[in-house]
């Protein structure tokens, strides 16, 4: 079975390369072979079911800053093709995008479906085979050509040109090991925090806005890959596990590897108050003991933290429901700056973030030439998406880089074919 362009995997980058390659030069023979029995599968659960398709973030060098492993290779791929584009791609086709408040977009229907229905849509239109249940057994380069041979499941294919778009697929991955390609092992990123703690007990579903720190389990700050400080701001949600929200999830794409290395067992630092610190909030509260030293300091909120969270900083500060402003000692003022600006939890374990199963590893970047997407080992052989070693925190990054990725790489195919 010979085709023009084999696209191995029936994911996002695998289908969004396959309607570029055919919108460019519909002449073109392309199959996507899927192991699964569907397609789609990740774009169906993402973004609990409405899809996350990228990021209003329209500036290539601020857009990469959201990409633990990529950040310096994506910065020329963006000014190619950036989250602008991916809108216009999808407007074009009559799927409306929303932004919401914290930069993530959707389509305007809330549902993935209608992402899925515009690439089925698509590969029906330009005639694009989609062969479901073929798993791919062994890849070899043809003796005497830049041609490609594929066995499978479903018999012996070969190609002018192949794309790899598998995701975190650790089969495929051996098998570009055969052929001579470095994969960084993966490791999981986007995960929640599993933290028992009496501190946090009753407070499922509650968020805050907060500061985190990584630290190790001796309690220093932890030194992450890239010099990037293990430090992250935004919602912190707590929940029947732990801790989870965009400044957990950010911290665990930015720390996947050091974290993976101490087996998930580390400490974080909580500064409830953002960027007040600890000095400062012990004058604040001094302040308000000497101002309000009549009042019930379970009925006084000198910061704005949601009630329920206020009173358990307190009882962890060893203050009582009835104890009064002027009764509490520099001891207790000084606990409760502590917990307020320096609470220090215990982290044991974690937890996968929903259905949305992310890792960090896949084909060493250095492998990769970033203005074709091809690599830099074999003529004819091009990759999109997760199966390299790009991952993203969460907000629709890693989709981009698929959509980027596979725009890129069509077009190298195209005007080479």
């Amino acid at each position: 079975m010979v085709f023009d362009v084999i696209i191995v995997g029936g994911g996002a980058a695998g289908f969004f390369s396959a309607i570029q390659i055919a919108t460019h030069d519909p002449q073109l023979k392309v199959i996507i072979l899927e192991r699964g029995k569907e397609v789609l599968t990740k774009v169906k659960i993402s973004g609990g079911g409405r899809c996350n398709v990228t990021h209003a973030e329209f500036v290539p060098n601020e857009l990469v800053k959201s990409y633990p492993r990529g950040e310096k290779e994506l910065r020329g791929p963006f000014h190619t093709f950036c989250s602008g584009d991916t809108v216009a791609f999808f407007e074009e086709r009559g799927v409306a995008l929303k932004i919401e408040e914290d930069g993530r977009m959707f389509p305007e229907s809330d549902s993935s479906q209608t992402i899925i229905d515009c690439f089925l849509k698509e590969t029906e239109k330009y005639g694009i085979k989609v062969n479901t249940s073929c798993s791919v057994k062994n890849i070899s380069a043809v003796s005497g050509s830049d041609e490609w041979k594929l066995e499978t499941s479903q018999g012996d294919f070969q190609t002018k040109k192949l794309l790899i778009a598998t995701g975190s697929n650790p089969k495929v991955w051996n098998l570009l090991e055969s052929v001579g390609h470095i994969v960084v092992p993966p490791v999981p990123s986007l995960f929640t925090f599993n933290i028992k703690d009496t501190r946090i007990n009753g407070l499922m579903g509650l968020s805050a806005p907060a500061s985190v720190l990584l630290l190790d389990r001796k309690g220093k700050a932890l030194k992450l890959n890239g010099n990037h400080k293990g430090e992250a701001s935004g919602p912190l949600l707590i929940t029947h596990w732990g801790m989870s929200g965009p400044a957990i999830l950010k911290l665990s794409a930015w720390g996947a590897q050091e974290l993976f290395d101490l087996n998930y067992q580390f400490k974080i630092q909580v500064n409830w108050l953002l960027d007040r610190n600890n000095h400062e909030v012990f004058g604040a509260l001094t302040n308000v003991k000497n101002s309000e030293g009549r009042k019930l300091v379970f009925n006084t909120r000198p910061f704005d933290l949601p009630k329920r969270l206020w009173f358990k900083i307190l009882e962890a500060s060893e203050i009582t429901s009835q104890m009064k402003w002027a009764e509490i000692s520099k001891i207790q003022l000084q606990k409760l700056a502590d917990e307020l600006t320096e609470a220090t939890y215990q982290v044991n374990g974690k937890s996968t973030f929903k259905e949305e199963f992310v890792t960090a590893g896949g084909v060493d970047l250095k492998e990769i030439n970033f203005k074709t997407y091809e690599s830099k080992l074999h003529k004819n052989l091009f990759f999109a998406g997760e199966v390299l070693n790009i991952d993203a925190i969460t907000g629709g990054f890693n989709f981009q880089n698929a959509w980027t990725g596979a725009f890129i790489a069509a077009k190298a195919i195209t005007e080479r074919t």
